[in-house]
């Protein structure tokens, strides 16, 4: 069988491939653009996070719900420590350093904190510390159980 090819169908399947390669250099270029802002975003503005568990109860994870509750963590406050009492905050656990928990900050520093069942049942929280409890009591792995964080 002979093709038969003429020359406006060689110009459009020269044009196509010339506008493929525009769109996957583009594609590219803005990639590599766009991944390092992303990162970057992510590393020292916000990112997402996902809740488990009941800590949290009934700010965060409300009822038997299977679905679990998604936050923006602001890591530009954080940064300025424009931490104020009743913010939810995430830290890193003192029982696992690879897990992150989310609580809500009862006490800064100088403050007096009358503890659930932690060794001293008053504590002073030191410079440069906070408070933090989970709003389910007695479901919550907190500073009652490590200390000023």
């Amino acid at each position: 069988m002979k093709k038969i090819c003429c020359p406006f169908t060689s110009w459009i399947m020269a044009q196509a491939q010339g506008l493929g390669r525009r769109y996957i250099k583009a594609f590219f270029k803005g990639f590599f653009v766009a991944v390092p802002v992303t990162v970057t975003f992510l590393d020292r503005v916000a990112c997402v996070a996902r809740v488990e568990g009941a800590s949290m109860q009934p700010s965060l994870n409300p009822g038997e719900r299977q679905v679990s509750d998604v936050v923006l963590l602001n890591h530009w406050s954080i940064r300025n420590y424009e931490v104020q009492r009743g913010d939810i905050v995430s830290l890193v656990s003192p029982k696992n350093p690879e897990q992150k928990i989310i609580k809500r900050v009862i006490a800064l520093e100088g403050d007096i904190v009358k503890t659930i069942g932690y060794k001293n049942k008053y504590v002073k929280i030191p410079h440069g510390h906070i408070w933090v409890e989970g709003d389910h009591h007695g479901h919550s792995f907190d500073s009652n159980a490590f200390g000023p964080k």
